[in-house]
C-alpha cells in the first residue's frame, strides 16, 4: 500500500511543498561539499500512523514532502544515491529526527564532505573550498540587489520626511501576492504581471501619502507618532495578507526552476533574470536622482526641506513623488524575491525588514547610494555566514551588523555625523 506513494513521492516531492493550516512541509537543501546542488539524492520519511514517502533532491538542491499529522518524524538519507566522492560528515548519522507542525515549515540539515567517516567538526574543515564561498557570494549579491529596489525607497522616504517606515516591508509583500494573482491565478505573461503590479503598488504609494500621511503631517504630528502609525499599519496588513491569502507560501511560478552554472556558480534562471533587472533600475533610479530635475529637488529636500521650500520646491510634491517610487520599488523587490525564492507569503516583507534597516542603516540614513552599498555588503555577509552557521542563524546576522553599526558608526558609510546640543 505505501509502495505506490512512495513511488509518486518521489517522482514529484522536491521543494514544491506548501504549508497550510492542515499541512506542514518537512525540507532541507543537500548540497556538496563544493556547495553544487546534490541532485538526485534519496531521503526516506517515516512518521506517524504508518506514514513512508520517499523525496528526492531536485535540481537547485532543495527538497520537501508534505505532512498532514504533526508529530515526530525519522529522515533517512539513503547513501546510496550520494553523488561520487561524497559521503556524509559521520557515517553513522544518516538519520534525523525532527518535530513536524502543521502550517509550518520543519527543516531537516544533512552535511556533506570529500572525507568519507569524516567528523562534523572535520567536514566543516574539509569542505571549504573558493568554489563554496564563490556560490555563496553570489547568493549574497543577489540578494543584496534585490534588498537594494526596496532599501533605496525606505532611505528615501526617511530623507525626505525623516520618518522610519515599519509598514516598508508590507509594500514588499504585496508585489509579490499581486504578482502571484497575475501570474500564477489569472495566468498573465509574468513580465506583464511584474508592471502592472509595480504600476498598482505605486499608485498605493500615492494613495497612502494622500490619505495618511500628508494629513497628518498637516496636523502636526511628531514623527514618533508616525513611526508608531506605520507599526500599526504594518500589523493591519499582515492580517489582511493572511486573511486573503492564508498562512501558506504561494508560488509566482509554479514550475520548478531551471538552473544555470556561470563561471563555477549555480543560480536559477529566474535569479539570473531578476539580478539583471535590478541592475538596470537601480542604474536608472540612480540617473534620475542625479540627472534630472526633479530629482535634483527630491535631493534637495533631503538634504533640507526648509531651505528647498524657500527656493521655490514643492516640498509636498516632492514627498508624494517619493512615496510613490519607494511603494513601486518595493513592490518589484517582492515580485522579484518571490520568483528567487521560489514563493511568498504573508510576512515575507516583516521577514526582510531588519535587512532593510540594517542597509539603509549601514549605507548611511537618507542615503540612496549608501542604501545600495549596504544592501550588498548585508547581502554577502547573511548569505556568507551559512559557510560557517545553520541557514537559519543568517538574519541574525544582521541585527547584530545593526548593532555594531549604532554603537561605532551610527552615521553610517556615507552619512554625515551630525552635532546635537
Amino acid at each position: 500500500m505505501l509502495a505506490p506513494a512512495a513511488a509518486h513521492a518521489s517522482g514529484g516531492a522536491t521543494a514544491s511543498c506548501t504549508v497550510d493550516p492542515a499541512t506542514g512541509c518537512i525540507q532541507g537543501s543537500i548540497r556538496t561539499s563544493e556547495g553544487e546542488p546534490a541532485s538526485g539524492v534519496v531521503l526516506q520519511v517515516a512518521g506517524p500512523g504508518g506514514f513512508e514517502q520517499t523525496a528526492e533532491v531536485d535540481g537547485t538542491g532543495r527538497w520537501a514532502l508534505p505532512v498532514t499529522e504533526a508529530g515526530q518524524y525519522t529522515v533517512t538519507l539513503d547513501t546510496d544515491s550520494l553523488p561520487d566522492g561524497q559521503f556524509l560528515t559521520n557515517a553513522e548519522q544518516d538519520e534525523r529526527m525532527v518535530n513536524a507542525t502543521l502550517g509550518a515549515n520543519a527543516g531537516v540539515i544533512f552535511q556533506l564532505s570529500e572525507t568519507e567517516g569524516a567528523t562534523t567538526g572535520g567536514a566543516q574543515a574539509s569542505s571549504f573550498s573558493w568554489d563554496r564561498v564563490a556560490q555563496q557570494f553570489a547568493s549574497g549579491i543577489r540578494l543584496g540587489l534585490l534588498l537594494a529596489l526596496a532599501a533605496i525607497g525606505l532611505s528615501l522616504i526617511y530623507g525626505t520626511t525623516g520618518l522610519s517606515s515599519f509598514s516598508h516591508g508590507e509594500q514588499v509583500t504585496l508585489g509579490g501576492l499581486l504578482a502571484y494573482v497575475f501570474a500564477n491565478q489569472l495566468g498573465m505573461n509574468i513580465f506583464l504581471a511584474a508592471t502592472l503590479t509595480v504600476v498598482i503598488c505605486a499608485a498605493t504609494g500615492f494613495l497612502q501619502d494622500a490619505a495618511i500621511w500628508k494629513p497628518l503631517r498637516k496636523k502636526g504630528l511628531s514623527l514618533t507618532q508616525l513611526m508608531i502609525v506605520t507599526i500599526g499599519l504594518s500589523i493591519a496588513l499582515q492580517y489582511a495578507f493572511q486573511y486573503f491569502f492564508g498562512a501558506a507560501t504561494v508560488r509566482i511560478q509554479t514550475a520548478n526552476p531551471t538552473t544555470v552554472t556561470l563561471a563555477g556558480v549555480t543560480l536559477t534562471v529566474q535569479s539570473y533574470v531578476a539580478m539583471g533587472i535590478s541592475i538596470v533600475v537601480l542604474v536608472l533610479t540612480g540617473l534620475f536622482l542625479t540627472k534630472t530635475r526633479t530629482g535634483r529637488a527630491t535631493r534637495a529636500v533631503s538634504d533640507n526641506p526648509a531651505l528647498a521650500a524657500a527656493s521655490g520646491i514643492d516640498v509636498d510634491r516632492i514627498i508624494r513623488l517619493v512615496w510613490v517610487l519607494a511603494a513601486g520599488l518595493a513592490g518589484l523587490s517582492g515580485v522579484m524575491l518571490g520568483l528567487v525564492l521560489n514563493g511568498v507569503n504573508w510576512m515575507t516583507g516583516l521577514q526582510i525588514l531588519l535587512l532593510m534597516f540594517a542597509a539603509v542603516t549601514l549605507g548611511g540614513l537618507g542615503t540612496s547610494f549608501g542604501a545600495l552599498v549596504g544592501s550588498l555588503i548585508i547581502g554577502v555577509i547573511v548569505e556568507l555566514t551559512n559557510l560557517v552557521l545553520p541557514g537559519d542563524f543568517k538574519y541574525a546576522t544582521a541585527l547584530l551588523i545593526l548593532i555594531v553599526i549604532l554603537l561605532f558608526r551610527p552615521q553610517g558609510i556615507f552619512g554625515r555625523a551630525e552635532r546635537i546640543g
